[in-house]
């Protein structure tokens, strides 16, 4: 089987790797790259638990070739933060926006790619941001909650509004 040189950033790495044509991205970032936090779950881009930033958009890994991110930027949940919690894991931690954390990659990578374009957002923003994105295990209000939660502290990095207590 042919193989197809690519090179990209992943999670501010800079990766070579010489794959499949048909290789899954998922595929290519679970077992060749060992960073296990991308969840596969339908394998058919149903459930988002796959999804990871490319270029800053949350993309299904499932749905991807390895190969179609050549020249790209990648991040996965194991690249939101250096040193322990991002703002957004943080407040997911905080607000119990995870369970079972089988959804989590895939409800962050959303998170991420609306509260970079859009720090103030309704919580039907948020609704819809995450509405591509399947969790059985908690209804999907603390998730709300713990976005709503995050952008609030992300404006107040950002120098802007003063977090609220609640």
């Amino acid at each position: 089987m042919d193989r197809i040189a690519i090179a990209l950033t992943v999670n501010g790495r800079r990766r070579e790797a010489s794959v499949p044509p048909r290789l899954l991205l998922s595929d290519f970032i679970r077992q060749q790259l060992a960073l296990p936090g991308t969840h596969v779950g339908c394998e058919q881009g149903v459930c988002g638990a796959c999804n990871v930033l490319l270029d800053g958009k949350a993309v299904r890994a499932c749905l991807m070739f390895a190969v179609q991110t050549d020249g790209a930027e990648i991040t996965t949940i194991e690249g939101y933060a250096d040193d322990g919690l991002d703002p957004i894991q943080q407040a997911f931690w905080e607000e119990h926006g995870l369970q079972c954390g089988f959804c989590t990659p895939g409800m962050l990578a959303a998170a991420h790619e609306l509260l970079a374009s859009n720090p103030h957002p309704s919580d039907e923003e948020i609704r819809e941001a995450i509405s591509g994105t399947l969790c059985r295990c908690t209804g999907y209000e603390y998730i709300v909650n713990a976005i709503r939660s995050a952008a609030r502290t992300l404006r107040a990095l950002q120098g802007g509004d003063v977090p609220e207590t609640v």
